[in-house]
């Protein structure tokens, strides 16, 4: 219940304090991204494409004659300055794979595994017994196996134990060596060690947690893809991958490691098919592998720095993370950490004079408070919420797929177009496999001449989505619970509040939340209807809102008398925020219960393990930082003027310039999907996030204020470089316009002065230039230049909008006011690895 007003004026740093409280655990993962992450790196002036790499067999393998690819050539995306995050790997020259059984590894494939050592005999290459790989023991994938009499290579002998008689074959078994010094192994010297470990599921990797890919395959030209998730020494500390290396010099390095790839043909050496191991000597000499270099990963502030903390908003985080080894770096440079939790809580405490951390949001304080809004609002980043997905083909099995689409199998989709009514049916349970299977599902149900019909499985079944998306769509036949509904974060954001306006501007799709049937007969769940006399609590399902309820109390008896019954939250949990929503997609986690251990303590469901490429299935919201640095496809989104637009740079600038005034506050501007902004801008992305930095100028702590002051300025300087260097703008986010910028810095003066007696009532005029001029956005509490003249008295009865770039007019963005269409900047959004963002994973939040 939200508090009353004369409450929220007596305790604001209270509920502040106690919102942090429920993030802090969370939030300390932010603080690690932050104060611990990176050496001090000048930064470099444009971003840089040069960590690509590309290998072939023909350099690499020394019996390339006998390899199963001759011409694989293999490029890496990205292979220095690497953190956890995700890379893409592409390669010519295969041959067309078929997919895995469960007798067989497939044939014509490759493997993929991240290792940590060089091997001692070969100096230069990668060691196999330190690879990550054998966690998912299926055909051809395992560390160990029985071998037959005569296939084994004089390289495997010491991992091998001989035939003991007729019964017992010879098992090989490579070990496992991790980075902390310690061995795992079944067999040591030709012998079987006894109560061995499993050196394929053990301390350092189990299925849940293991990075390798083991199988991607080749289309019939040969060529493929694939993302791969890339771990450092925190994901993984057997791998010690970012491990800090300190130099003679006393310079800092994170240790490296290596990439990968096994060629896999059709047999195994001895065998009838790919079933043994690719770590054995005869698959393993034909390996190519990539040098990974990595940031190191520990404190890289100067000693004595102060903390400084920033609270509320997730999504400029990403940004910090490359900005703080800069701003810590320097003399005298403060430390920035953030405690992620609810925007709005963040802003109720920064609006106090008492001494308190930056608030960081999209949205000013809640008017509903009625409370005196004393914030300085800076505009620091320019990013959005998005959808992403990873979903791999699976052709029905039926003669009317098109050969074409059927010799797709396990190939990934890389577009999806997504309208608001198909986000309110993921967001509230209406498909049937958003609710647990033997659970009574009854009221899922529309009316076909008088009959009950069940709703669509999930989207991928809806002829709602399969009418706005390709054709190809339609073949499939993939059912999971993880495409009925999104991987959503818990908690209050204003992220969460931007995608259900973006639904509640819609009228189509409130017309379905009200509990009208969509043209093809679909109803909503009615726990999530808007009307009252459709819900089943009686009471309306209230929109916009900043959370994402689980709104449907249906439960599937559990195990145990009951006692563990699976309701909403258990058959489809929340992620923790929504950098781990990204993380999820990039590992094909679609969060699926598995089954019942009785044998855990306490007995409980587990947990299923990822699916690995070919065959995942997973969509989710996170953040456009998140989505670029793990590398995974976002959906298009329908915007107010008709278009399906994907998040780029190009299109949050475009939906920047779109932006209008905040009804509540004439500092802060977003995307009112109503305007006419909005409604004739064809290229915006319609959830383009302005973060603002917010602090109260009468705060009492001065030094404080003026290390909020210099956050601020290299925030909106410096700070919006585009650059995978340390200190640069990552992936992920736009730069601000340049009017943006000015309103930042006029912030950051009133911020660090103290000073609130002359607030500005007006946005400055534009400066004199040939190109087209960038509207500034007013600062109610910095004083305007008195070089600069106002142009106007009241921007919100103007209807001024938000500044663009400086640029000209495009065909998509025809005149809109004052609103000048964006200036397309010069860096890649797809620029592999969203390199500038240090990311140690998340202590999470839990409900």
């Amino acid at each position: 219940m939200e508090k009353s007003v004369p409450e929220a004026r007596r305790r604001p740093r209270s509920t502040w304090i106690t919102s942090g409280s429920t993030g802090l655990i969370t939030g300390l993962i932010v603080f690690g991204v932050v104060a611990l992450s990176g050496i001090v790196v000048a930064p470099s002036a444009q971003a840089d494409d040069s960590t690509a790499v590309t290998v072939s067999a023909a350099d690499q393998d020394p019996d390339v004659a006998n390899a199963p690819f001759p011409k694989l050539k293999l490029t890496v995306s990205q292979t220095t300055g690497l953190q956890s995050q995700g890379i893409e790997l592409s390669w010519t020259g295969g041959k067309l794979s078929t997919v895995p059984s469960q007798q067989t590894g497939g044939t014509n494939f490759l493997q993929f595994a991240q290792c940590w050592g060089d091997d001692p005999e070969n100096p230069g290459q990668p060691d196999r017994t330190t690879c990550q790989y054998g966690a998912y023991v299926s055909p051809g994938a395992t560390r160990d196996g029985n071998r037959a009499e005569g296939s084994i290579a004089d390289e495997d002998l010491t991992y091998t134990a001989p035939a003991a008689g007729f019964a017992t074959p010879p098992y090989t078994s490579i070990p496992f060596r991790s980075a902390t010094g310690e061995t795992v192994a079944s067999v040591v010297d030709s012998v079987k060690v006894p109560n061995a470990p499993d050196v394929n599921t053990n301390q350092f990797f189990t299925q849940l947690t293991s990075n390798e890919v083991s199988w991607a395959g080749s289309a019939a030209n040969g060529k493929g893809s694939t993302k791969f998730e890339v771990q450092t020494v925190v994901q993984s500390p057997g791998l010690g991958c970012g491990s800090r290396v300190t130099a003679a010099d006393g310079s800092v390095t994170g240790s490296s490691c290596w990439l990968v790839a096994i060629p896999r043909g059709t047999v195994d050496h001895g065998e009838g098919s790919i079933s043994q191991s690719g770590l054995f000597y005869d698959a393993w000499k034909h390996k190519v592998a990539v040098r990974l270099d990595f940031r190191p990963v520990g404190i890289n502030c100067a000693i004595g720095s102060a903390e400084r903390q920033l609270a509320g908003s997730e999504l400029l985080a990403g940004a910090v993370a490359s900005w703080q080894p800069t701003l810590c770096g320097a003399e005298g440079g403060d430390a920035y950490t953030i405690l992620t939790g609810s925007e709005g809580d963040a802003v109720l405490a920064a609006n106090s004079p008492t001494p308190g951390p930056l608030a960081l949001t999209s949205r000013p304080l809640s008017p509903d408070l009625d409370i005196e809004d004393d914030l300085a609002y800076a505009p620091v980043g320019l990013t959005g919420l998005a959808i992403s997905f990873a979903i791999d083909r699976e052709p029905k099995a039926d003669e009317s797929v098109p050969d074409a689409a059927a010799a797709r199998v396990r190939v990934p989709f890389t577009s999806m177009n997504l309208t608001p009514r198909l986000l309110a049916k993921l967001l509230t349970s209406s498909y049937l496999d958003g609710l647990p299977y033997e659970s009574d599902r009854s009221h899922l149900t529309h009316e076909v001449d008088g009959e009950p019909v069940a709703n669509p499985r999930n989207i991928l079944l809806d002829p709602d989505f399969l009418a706005v998306n390709d054709p190809e769509w339609a073949y499939q036949a993939i059912v999971a619970p993880s495409v009925s509904d999104l991987l959503v974060p818990q908690g209050r954001s204003d992220g969460a509040y931007a995608l259900w306006s973006y639904i509640a501007a819609d009228a189509d799709a409130m017309a379905f939340l009200k509990g009208e049937p969509d043209p093809y007969g679909m109803t909503v769940n009615p726990w999530s209807s808007t009307d009252a006399a459709v819900n089943g609590n009686g009471v309306p399902f209230q929109l916009p809102r900043d959370n994402f309820p689980k709104s449907d109390p249906t439960e599937q008896a559990g195990e145990e008398g009951g006692q563990t019954a699976i309701n909403l939250v258990t058959w489809r949990p929340y992620t923790n925020d929504l950098d781990q929503s990204g993380y999820l997609t990039l590992r094909g986690d679609g969060q699926i219960l598995g089954g019942w251990d009785p044998a855990a303590t306490p007995p409980k469901y587990a947990k299923s393990a990822r699916s690995l490429p070919g065959v995942q299935r997973v969509i989710g919201v996170t953040d456009t930082a998140s989505a670029s640095k793990y590398q995974v496809v976002t959906a298009a989104l329908r915007n107010p003027a008709g278009e399906f637009v994907q998040p780029t740079s190009e299109s949050l600038t475009a939906a920047s310039a779109a932006m209008t005034v905040n009804a509540a506050q004439a500092q802060v501007y977003s995307f009112d999907f109503a305007s006419e902004q909005a409604t004739g801008a064809k290229s915006a992305y319609p959830l383009a996030m302005p973060v603002y930095a917010a602090v109260n100028p009468a705060m009492t702590d001065a030094a404080l204020r003026k290390s909020y002051a210099t956050f601020i300025r290299y925030a909106a300087t410096d700070g919006q470089e585009p650059g995978v260097e340390l200190g640069q703008l990552p992936d992920g986010y736009a730069p601000l316009p340049e009017g943006w910028r000015a309103q930042a810095l006029t912030a950051a003066g009133t911020i660090e002065t103290g000073d609130v007696a002359t607030p500005p009532t007006s946005a400055p005029a534009p400066p004199p230039a040939a190109a087209p001029a960038a509207v500034v956005a007013p600062s109610q509490n910095a004083p305007v230049a008195a070089a600069t003249p106002p142009v106007a008295t009241d921007p919100k009865a103007t209807g001024a909008s938000a500044a663009p770039l400086v640029g000209g007019e495009t065909p998509d963005d025809p005149k809109i006011g004052v609103v000048a269409s964006a200036l397309p900047v010069s860096f890649l959004a797809g620029l592999a690895g969203a390199a500038a963002v240090p990311l140690i994973p998340r202590f999470r939040r839990r409900l």
